[in-house]
């Protein structure tokens, strides 16, 4: 299965690769999962939830490493998201990048395979 992708703040996830485990930003801790986007919805997701917000990055896992805490949930419009209960171990992290912010205030992101 392709990557799915989370958007952190930079600083907790600094503190999260030096602890080996990520356990969501206050947001997700609150919802009781961590939100995830897939390729086709994370462009969506950072519009409508991080507009404007700088220091972000972008987490990318692999689903399958994630097991049986990741479940798939009917969350907008009809589409299903990813989302994880529990932590994210480094382990399932295959990269991350930087989603710096154009002139409006809109996330650029990387290429998504």
């Amino acid at each position: 299965m392709s990557a799915i992708f989370h958007m952190a703040r930079v600083a907790e996830w600094r503190d999260a690769e030096a602890r080996g485990r990520y356990p969501g930003s206050a947001e997700d801790r609150a919802d009781g999962f961590i939100h995830f986007s897939t390729a086709g919805q994370v462009r969506e997701s950072a519009a409508k939830h991080r507009t404007g917000e700088s220091g972000l990055v972008l987490v990318a896992c692999d689903p399958d490493a994630l097991g049986e805490a990741l479940k798939w949930e009917d969350a907008r419009g009809g589409q299903f998201f990813p989302h994880l209960y529990g932590a994210i171990p480094m382990s399932t992290v295959l990269w991350t990048a930087p989603l710096p912010l154009d002139a409006d205030g809109v996330h650029i992101f990387p290429e998504l395979a």
